[in-house]
């Protein structure tokens, strides 16, 4: 079972919208679980005190590094990376929720207030992520991104293996334009070729738009399929 612990401050959140459609029907099959810690149960003042006024002066709150060590200490974390949502994380990835999906599951902290002590990143090999380039009120959110994109990858959980296959990302290009009936919308038809029953055809379509899209919409993305690609054509030196 692909498990999934999360500390956070509000673990009423969860499973909000993680107990709904896929990950929710996964969940109640036992494929992965989910469990919501509460940082503030790790607190030893009477107000549950878990932040404090950032050292050296400034605006907004830090989160303290004892209360969340000890909330991360008080979960085995059985070889499960222990990852913190924070902005200034390494983006979010396909390849990187690849990888999680094919583990045991992850230990993530959710951050709140301006960020976490910076004792306890590094006293607890936290390993930061981040789902794009712009500030959340916390990592609550952005943990929901991460499972819900993991779950879907876990055997069983979708209902084609190939419908994960030929998604966004996954072999680094965009995924190609999808249609379905009626035939004709508002005078758009759907392009002949798909309705032609010529597999391969529609196969070297499909291809062709993801790359028209991606070189179109993710220079970024296209440089490095670019990239991959000459480098996989590249005859490779034999000794001998």
């Amino acid at each position: 079972m692909w498990r999934a612990t999360v500390l956070t401050i509000f673990p009423e959140m969860f499973p909000g919208p993680l107990g709904l459609s896929l990950a929710g029907r996964a969940q109640a099959a036992g494929i992965w679980s989910l469990d919501a810690v509460d940082i503030r149960s790790h607190a030893t003042d009477r107000h549950r005190t878990v932040d404090d006024t950032p050292a050296g002066g400034g605006p907004g709150m830090v989160m303290k590094a004892d209360v969340l060590a000890r909330a991360i200490d008080a979960v085995p974390d059985g070889g499960r990376p222990r990852l913190l949502m924070s902005a200034r994380g390494a983006p979010l990835s396909q390849s990187r929720i690849v990888s999680l999906a094919r583990g045991p599951g992850a230990l993530i902290v959710c951050g709140r207030f301006e960020g976490v002590d910076e004792r306890v990143i590094a006293a607890r090999g936290l390993e930061e992520v981040s789902v794009g380039d712009y500030v959340l009120s916390g990592g609550e959110i952005a943990a929901m991104v991460l499972i819900d994109a993991c779950v879907r990858l876990l055997p069983g959980v979708m209902g084609k293996e190939a419908s994960g296959a030929e998604e966004s990302f996954a072999d680094g290009l965009l995924e190609y334009p999808q249609f379905t009936r009626p035939a004709e919308f508002e005078g758009r038809p759907i392009p002949e070729i798909l309705t032609s029953g010529d597999h391969a055809r529609v196969a070297a379509w499909r291809r062709a738009e993801a790359e028209r899209l991606t070189r179109e919409r993710r220079p970024d993305l296209w440089e490095a399929y670019e990239t991959g690609r000459k480098t996989a054509l590249k005859p490779q030196n034999r000794d001998g």
